[in-house]
């Protein structure tokens, strides 16, 4: 069984993420959406933890290989704990990856068996990000071709005055 696991911050989920999470279900047999936590930065996300994690798993009800976790700590020794075979991390352009590149080095060295696979969304998405997201349902434009309906209704619903 190949198992993946795909972190993130998901501040929220948007069609992006959900392209990746797509094509990461068709390529494994299992994939765990994991959502990071980390108590002092919760703070400066829009969502709480149990937000993101319950708007992740109302848009991926659909897919019956996947779940969601909560993620504390290093995503390496997750990984390892849950006997994952790759980490899947999403490119949207290059400006992502020269992070993503040496973050997947230094899981490596520091989990030589966990690979770390890096996925394209669709070019439709790639120029879509959670905080420009975030900007435009804060002025109040329409998001809807960016998220999943359950995220934008529940970003009205966190910037209405």
């Amino acid at each position: 069984m190949r198992r993946a696991i795909y972190p993130g911050s998901f501040d929220p989920v948007t069609n992006g993420h959900l392209d990746v999470i797509q094509r990461a279900c068709r390529l494994f047999d299992e994939l765990t959406i994991a959502v990071a936590f980390n108590e002092q930065k919760e703070k400066a996300t829009l969502f709480s933890i149990d937000e993101r994690i319950e708007l992740l798993k109302q848009t991926c009800e659909h897919l019956k290989n996947l779940r969601v976790i909560r993620l504390s700590g290093l995503l390496v020794q997750a990984a390892k704990e849950q006997d994952m075979d790759a980490i899947v991390r999403g490119l949207r352009a290059i400006s992502d990856f020269e992070f993503e590149f040496q973050m997947a080095l230094m899981n490596r060295k520091m989990q030589p068996s966990i690979e770390t696979i890096f996925m394209m969304p669709r070019e439709e998405y790639t120029y879509i990000s959670s905080r420009i997201v975030k900007e435009i349902a804060r002025l109040g434009g329409n998001v809807e071709p960016f998220v999943p309906k359950c995220v934008a209704e529940a970003l009205a619903k966190k910037f209405l005055v």
